[in-house]
Protein backbone atom coordinates (compact mmCIF):
# COMPACT_ATOMS: atom_id res chain seq x y z
CA UNK A 1 0.00 0.00 0.00
CA UNK A 2 1.25 3.09 -1.25
CA UNK A 3 1.58 5.74 1.80
CA UNK A 4 2.21 9.93 1.28
CA UNK A 5 6.03 10.85 2.15
CA UNK A 6 5.68 13.74 4.89
CA UNK A 7 6.81 16.95 3.03
CA UNK A 8 9.94 17.98 4.63
CA UNK A 9 9.06 21.99 6.85
CA UNK A 10 10.86 24.84 8.04
CA UNK A 11 9.54 27.53 10.26
CA UNK A 12 9.63 31.30 9.42
CA UNK A 13 12.21 31.57 12.11
CA UNK A 14 14.32 29.37 10.87
CA UNK A 15 14.48 30.15 6.90
CA UNK A 16 17.93 30.66 6.34
CA UNK A 17 18.77 34.36 4.91
CA UNK A 18 20.39 32.55 1.71
CA UNK A 19 17.88 30.22 1.32
CA UNK A 20 15.89 30.86 -2.49
CA UNK A 21 12.50 31.78 -0.80
CA UNK A 22 10.15 30.19 -3.62
CA UNK A 23 6.47 32.44 -3.48
CA UNK A 24 3.73 30.23 -5.39
CA UNK A 25 0.96 32.68 -4.82
CA UNK A 26 -0.78 34.21 -7.62
CA UNK A 27 -0.34 37.94 -8.77
CA UNK A 28 -2.12 39.87 -6.72
CA UNK A 29 -0.73 37.84 -3.90
CA UNK A 30 2.65 38.73 -4.14
CA UNK A 31 1.24 42.62 -5.23
CA UNK A 32 -0.46 42.62 -1.70
CA UNK A 33 3.00 41.51 0.51
CA UNK A 34 6.27 39.30 0.18
CA UNK A 35 9.05 38.52 1.48
CA UNK A 36 12.10 40.81 0.42
CA UNK A 37 14.31 38.96 -2.24
CA UNK A 38 11.66 36.36 -2.68
CA UNK A 39 11.55 35.00 -6.36
CA UNK A 40 7.65 34.67 -7.55
CA UNK A 41 6.42 31.94 -9.53
CA UNK A 42 2.79 30.95 -9.55
CA UNK A 43 2.07 27.71 -8.63
CA UNK A 44 0.36 26.46 -12.23
CA UNK A 45 3.44 28.09 -13.77
CA UNK A 46 6.03 25.54 -12.43
CA UNK A 47 6.01 22.87 -14.81
CA UNK A 48 6.44 24.91 -17.05
CA UNK A 49 8.92 27.17 -15.65
CA UNK A 50 11.29 24.34 -13.80
CA UNK A 51 14.29 25.69 -15.13
CA UNK A 52 14.22 29.30 -12.97
CA UNK A 53 14.13 26.87 -9.81
CA UNK A 54 18.27 26.49 -8.59
CA UNK A 55 19.38 22.80 -7.73
CA UNK A 56 22.11 24.00 -6.16
CA UNK A 57 20.29 26.05 -3.02
CA UNK A 58 18.48 25.44 -0.05
CA UNK A 59 14.86 26.45 -1.92
CA UNK A 60 11.90 26.97 0.57
CA UNK A 61 8.31 27.17 -1.12
CA UNK A 62 5.76 29.93 0.14
CA UNK A 63 2.15 30.38 -0.57
CA UNK A 64 -0.57 31.93 1.96
CA UNK A 65 -0.89 29.04 4.41
CA UNK A 66 1.83 26.24 3.31
CA UNK A 67 -0.78 24.38 1.14
CA UNK A 68 -0.13 24.69 -2.03
CA UNK A 69 3.40 25.21 -1.12
CA UNK A 70 3.25 21.51 0.24
CA UNK A 71 2.35 20.36 -3.03
CA UNK A 72 5.03 22.29 -5.06
CA UNK A 73 7.61 20.98 -2.70
CA UNK A 74 6.24 17.87 -3.39
CA UNK A 75 6.05 17.99 -6.90
CA UNK A 76 9.67 19.60 -7.18
CA UNK A 77 10.89 16.53 -4.92
CA UNK A 78 9.72 14.37 -7.45
CA UNK A 79 11.17 16.17 -10.30
CA UNK A 80 14.85 15.51 -8.71
CA UNK A 81 14.81 18.28 -5.68
CA UNK A 82 16.67 17.59 -3.02
CA UNK A 83 16.98 20.43 -1.01
CA UNK A 84 13.43 21.77 -1.18
CA UNK A 85 11.35 22.65 2.25
CA UNK A 86 7.76 24.13 3.10
CA UNK A 87 7.34 27.37 5.00
CA UNK A 88 5.58 25.83 7.67
CA UNK A 89 2.00 27.90 7.48
CA UNK A 90 2.80 30.18 4.82
CA UNK A 91 3.20 33.84 4.48
CA UNK A 92 1.10 33.99 7.75
CA UNK A 93 3.30 32.36 9.41
CA UNK A 94 5.81 34.91 7.73
CA UNK A 95 4.14 37.96 8.92
CA UNK A 96 3.05 36.31 12.51
CA UNK A 97 6.88 36.11 13.24
CA UNK A 98 7.49 39.42 12.32
CA UNK A 99 10.21 38.62 9.22
CA UNK A 100 10.19 41.71 6.88
CA UNK A 101 7.58 42.26 3.86
CA UNK A 102 7.16 44.55 0.89
CA UNK A 103 4.18 44.98 -1.23
CA UNK A 104 4.05 46.26 -5.24
CA UNK A 105 1.02 48.73 -4.97
CA UNK A 106 2.01 51.45 -2.86
CA UNK A 107 0.05 49.93 0.45
CA UNK A 108 1.32 48.19 3.71
CA UNK A 109 2.65 44.94 2.91
CA UNK A 110 0.24 42.50 3.73
CA UNK A 111 -1.08 39.21 3.34
CA UNK A 112 -4.42 38.29 1.13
Amino acid sequence: MWKPQPVPWVSADEVPDDAYLLDVREDDEWTAGHAPGAHHLPMMEIPARLAEVPTDAEVVVVCRMGGRSSQVVTYLAKQGWDNVRNLDGGMEAWQSAGRPMVSEDGQPARVV
